[in-house]
């Protein structure tokens, strides 16, 4: 069956699955995006996500930006030395740092977003959707709620599921899926510090017209 455009994307904005997975669980459950998205959880993304294995080797990528406002470092985990030391890995960590530089997410993945913020965050979108929301089924509620969570804030607060940089048409989950199967060995983001000059400092505000009258008398 052909499946249209806005269907797959709507399923990529409440699953974070890729583009071409999300097509084919659509095609394969006749559109209906409730089995789409059980088949997803069952059959896994993609192959480079069912790798397992411990991953502790690695190197750190960082990144510094607007002449030493920014800066970034990333742990990248890999399952052996040899692919640590490959300059591809090597680049993707520091890709991986300017994107957390630029985008300047909070948690590396949805499991690290604790319960008690998540919710709080689906209350003040529910409050705002309360006339759209007002009379569907509670089951389509939340299928709404869930991919306004998933455009609204995990987007941008949870770096696996931010929009890449360099390709828009990719996650970073998505991107570093890619190089797990380029390299055939799991890889983990395994955390990460964004450092921005003056963040979190606060800065006293004089009164301009109390200033003013300083300088002039």
């Amino acid at each position: 069956m052909g499946v249209a455009a806005e269907d797959v994307k709507k399923l990529r904005d409440q699953t974070g699955a890729g583009i071409m997975d999300c097509k084919a669980a659509l095609q394969e459950t006749d559109g209906d995006f409730e089995k789409a998205r059980d088949h997803l959880r069952r059959q896994g993304i993609e192959e480079a996500q069912r790798k397992t294995g411990q991953t502790a080797e690695g190197t750190i990528g960082s990144y510094l930006h607007f002449n030493g406002k920014i800066g970034v470092i990333v742990e990248l985990n890999s399952q052996t030395d040899f692919v640590a030391k490959n300059e591809k890995f090597s680049e993707l960590a520091n890709e991986l740092a300017m994107q957390i530089a630029a985008q300047s997410p909070d948690y590396v993945n949805r499991q690290e977003v604790p319960e008690e913020e998540l919710q709080k965050e689906k209350e003040i979108i529910a409050e705002q959707m309360a006339d759209e929301l007002n009379g569907k089924p509670d089951h389509v509620k939340e299928q709404i709620l869930e991919g306004k969570i998933s455009k609204q804030y995990f987007q941008k607060k949870v770096l696996v599921d931010q929009p890449y940089i360099g390709d828009s048409e990719l996650t970073v989950g998505e991107l570093l899926e890619k190089h797990i199967a380029d390299f055939d060995e799991n890889i983990v983001i395994r955390r990460f510090t964004r450092y921005e000059v003056g963040e979190g400092i606060e800065v006293e505000k004089e009164n301009f017209a109390e200033e003013v009258a300083r300088e002039i008398g």
